[in-house]
């Protein structure tokens, strides 16, 4: 430690280290910060978003799974930090944009395979979070073609989810197990459509859809409170095994595109949450 003479240029050195030092605290908040958001990103783009199951396959989020069905033909994009075949390009309003939205920084809108129409009631620092995550994907070039429109895409956003949740709501567990179980989109899949459109006001969860891959042909579950077609008569131990292990109620091993090893990264608090709400979902045979 120095000391200094009182001076004038003593003083103008104390305050000169003075201001240095909270520069140097205010940066390290502000990394800090950064990696909590990173971290925060990590845990819901690798687990509740599932983003891997469309995107990562072998080629680490640069695209790899094609959807040719009647209303489009695409390939899921790469969504890495190549500025060329990627969104390295992209500003985080762009991605932002995207995710709340479901239109491109061109003008237009992605395919409805993107699940953007749960997005909307995502945290702002959840999307803050995703965003940052997003942002730090390693570059991969490799250019997927161009989507194939066969009909305007329309989004239809998931019934209770229209506007972004705040912190406070997740202290009520049914609330917070709602917002967790709308961001994974589970009923983009356990809920028919009728001409398009998904029946979330009469048939929510009833299931019915049909899913085929490598793993032959699945079809997607009912998983409302029915006590004979759903899951009403599952212990919370049964549901929490299906959803993180593959395995039924009656000990079968369930098949993809359900996203298992995703929603096994769950915190038991979040496992737990998902559940409480899953218990609310009206009974439909």
């Amino acid at each position: 430690m120095y000391n200094y003479p009182d001076t004038t240029w003593g003083n103008i050195m104390v305050r000169f280290v003075t201001t240095l030092l909270a520069a140097f605290v205010v940066t390290l908040g502000a990394a800090n910060a950064q990696s909590a958001l990173v971290k925060r990103g990590d845990y819901l783009v690798n687990g509740l978003l599932t983003c891997g199951n469309c995107d990562i396959m072998d080629k680490a989020f640069s695209g790899f799974l094609e959807f040719d069905e009647p209303p489009f033909k695409v390939t899921a994009p790469n969504i890495t930090q190549d500025k060329e075949t990627g969104i390295g390009t992209w500003s985080a309003a762009d991605i932002r944009k995207l995710l709340r939205t479901g239109v491109r920084p061109n003008g237009v809108t992605i395919a409805t395979i993107m699940p953007t129409g749960f997005y909307d009631i995502i945290t702002k620092k959840d999307m803050d979070a995703i965003v940052a995550y997003v942002q730090t994907l390693k570059p991969i070039k490799n250019k997927v073609p161009d989507p194939i429109y066969k009909m305007p895409q329309v989004r239809q956003i998931f019934t209770g989810a229209e506007k972004p949740y705040t912190e406070a709501m997740f202290s009520d567990r049914l609330k917070h197990g709602f917002y967790l179980a709308t961001i994974a989109h589970c009923m983009e899949c356990h809920t028919p459509m009728e001409k398009g459109v998904r029946q979330f006001k009469t048939r929510l969860g009833t299931g019915g859809f049909e899913f085929k891959g490598p793993w032959g042909v699945s079809v997607s579950s009912n998983i409302t409170q029915s006590k004979t077609k759903g899951i009403g008569a599952w212990t919370d131990a049964e549901i929490k095994r299906a959803i993180t292990t593959e395995v039924s109620k009656d000990g079968r091993k369930l098949k993809p595109p359900m996203g298992f090893h995703y929603y096994s990264t769950l915190t038991a608090e979040d496992l737990d949450a998902v559940v409480t709400y899953l218990h609310t979902v009206p009974a439909k045979e």
